[in-house]
């Protein structure tokens, strides 16, 4: 997948080193458009999911690791439109989206991710996380009577939530993926930054069109709220669970078209590192080929005249 260079080492710019300090505030929301515009994204979109597709495929032929893509987001961030536009063309029997709500009784039953290692993607997949286990110190860290809901041992009061739990929640997460990447999963998760004018745009556009409106929500209103305080739940996420073997993208997503062709040249180089090929077969397998092969061409050109006839 081909992009201008200067790019390149623009968006290498946004995976977030481990520990390092985030401030959300010095990360841009918006590509400042100087070396790409969005007809030439598009084009280059378009042949990088060509190219995505036949990586796909090596990926499922050889069997031995798979992907976990993960999508975080503030409302109206994007995330829907990129799975739907950067997975466009690959092979949807290789791919799982999965979109986590509202916990239901039975995952409430057990521990956070119980409900998110279910749902991994098996050897030669790719899986999606359309919002995943970050839900659970993002959207409990703003809103922590949520917590209570899980019914943790020594967890009965919000006094109890302190900083020190959510430490001990992103250590869960942190080895949850050490695990997982140890195992041959490949782990790329993406933040969309979104402006807090460019959220009210696309909420407005979602009232006003028809077809739009059943994706808003007043709820979604009320959480708008509670910008700042996510906006430092992000922070402290970001910081503590970018890894080297599970790092963290902040990708500007005021223009939609440029997180796109963001998220799918990302994803396309860590494809590369994996040097992915068809498998090689053996001589024995060869000449069973090649047996075969035989076998289909002593079978003539012509149709047998009794071929569609009933056994």
């Amino acid at each position: 997948m081909t992009i201008d260079p200067k790019i390149q080492e623009y968006l290498k710019d946004f995976r977030v080193k481990p520990g390092k300090e985030i401030n959300l505030k010095k990360y841009s929301t918006d590509y400042d458009h100087e070396n790409l515009s969005k007809t030439q994204c598009e084009q280059i979109l378009e042949n990088g999911i060509h190219q995505l597709a036949a990586l796909q495929d090596k990926l499922y032929a050889n069997n031995r690791y798979s992907v976990l893509i993960i999508i975080q987001g503030m409302d109206a961030a994007g995330k829907d439109s990129v799975i739907s536009h950067v997975m466009s063309g690959l092979n949807p029997q290789g791919v799982k989206v999965t979109s986590f709500k509202v916990p239901t009784l039975q995952e409430l039953s057990h521990d956070f991710l119980w409900r998110h290692y279910i749902a991994l993607p098996g050897r030669g997949e790719i899986g999606i996380f359309n919002r995943s286990h970050y839900e659970n110190v993002l959207i409990t860290r703003v809103h922590p009577e949520l917590i209570l809901n899980e019914k943790l041992p020594g967890i009965d009061d919000l006094k109890k939530i302190d900083q020190s739990f959510w430490d001990r929640r992103f250590k869960e997460i942190n080895e949850f993926e050490k695990t997982i990447s140890d195992n041959g999963t490949i782990v790329l998760k993406f933040f969309l930054h979104v402006s807090k004018k460019e959220q009210k745009k696309r909420f407005l556009e979602r009232i006003d069109n028809p077809s739009k409106n059943w994706k808003f929500s007043v709820q979604d209103l009320k959480e708008r709220t509670y910008w700042k305080d996510y906006r430092r739940a992000y922070e402290d996420m970001l910081a503590k669970t970018s890894q080297e073997y599970a790092p963290w993208f902040i990708l500007p997503a005021d223009d939609k078209w440029f997180t796109r062709l963001a998220i799918a040249w990302l994803i396309y180089e860590e494809f590369e590192k994996l040097a992915l090929d068809y498998p090689v077969v053996t001589k024995d397998q060869k000449a069973a080929l090649e047996q075969a092969k035989q076998a289909l061409l002593k079978e003539g050109d012509k149709e047998s005249i009794n071929q569609n006839e009933p056994e």
